[in-house]
């Protein structure tokens, strides 16, 4: 028997998110370094850097995570000796920007697990700062990012836990799976990359969304669900290993389609 199913039922579950081409599309770092570099913490050329990763990001998604990563690292690695406060301030400009990044289908899906009683969360590899408040005003539970220290109320640009990406995605949704009595055999994972499959691996429901090349072969192989949102559409596609071809569903009625797909685990 799986560790999911000597869990199943023992407690309450969660959905847990990534934020890059998954809630929100292409790169929030991309938002955050805008408002870094017009509150002129972000040098100009680092910013014109940074600014092209994270085209390529959105283009071809994260190919193990060098462009996403590293522009991820550049941005933190540019606020240190920032006072946090300052850094906190920034909020009122990304999070109306990364609002209007949230895919509608994305929206739906919130709603879903909302109304099935189940905690919420974002859980990326930007900063908490950022996490949090989009987080709160998307109406979700909490939001679950890379920690940076911070003494005297500066930020030293040293990590202050482990960077929540990869496995360390997984390490952040245990712990809060431990201090809610969360099943993670019962909790849902939704990702577009195959850098997030030790977190979609820990949790009962793991979803594709949008995947990149490796992890749709996986999702295929493993039959998982996989949806692809079309943002001006706003169809859901979901697929199986089961499935002759694809089917295509009203966002709304997406719970209803997936509940119908046999998975093969």
């Amino acid at each position: 028997m799986s560790e999911s199913s000597q869990l199943e039922h023992s407690g309450p579950a969660a959905a847990f998110f990534d934020l890059d081409r998954t809630l929100i599309s292409g790169s929030s770092a991309f938002v955050f370094g805008v408002s870094a570099w017009r509150a002129k913490m972000l040098p100009t050329r680092q910013f014109v850097r940074d600014a092209v990763g994270a085209i390529a990001f959105k283009l071809r998604g994260d190919r193990g995570g060098n462009v996403a990563d590293g522009v991820r690292q550049r941005i933190l690695g540019a606020v240190t000796g920032v006072d946090q406060e300052n850094l906190i301030g920034l909020n009122e400009a990304i999070v109306p920007r990364l609002l209007g990044r949230v895919r509608p289908e994305s929206k739906k899906l919130l709603e879903i697990h909302r109304r099935s009683g189940r905690a919420t969360y974002i859980v990326s590899a930007s900063p908490k700062e950022l996490v949090e408040p989009l987080a709160k005003a998307l109406g979700m539970t909490d939001g679950i990012g890379t920690i940076s220290e911070v003494v005297d109320g500066l930020y030293t640009g040293k990590l202050a836990g482990p960077f929540c990406y990869g496995a360390g995605k997984v390490d952040a949704i245990r712990e809060v799976a431990r201090r809610e009595s969360f099943d993670l055999g019962q909790c849902y994972a939704y990702s577009d990359s195959v850098s997030d499959l030790p977190m979609l691996e820990a949790v009962g429901h793991p979803v594709a969304v949008n995947p990149d090349k490796r992890l749709n072969a996986i999702a295929i192989a493993r039959g998982w669900p996989i949806v692809i949102f079309a943002r001006k559409t706003k169809t859901v596609v979901r697929r199986t290993t089961a499935a002759a071809g694809t089917v295509a569903l009203a966002a709304g009625s997406f719970a209803a389609g997936w509940r119908m797909a046999p998975r093969r685990r």
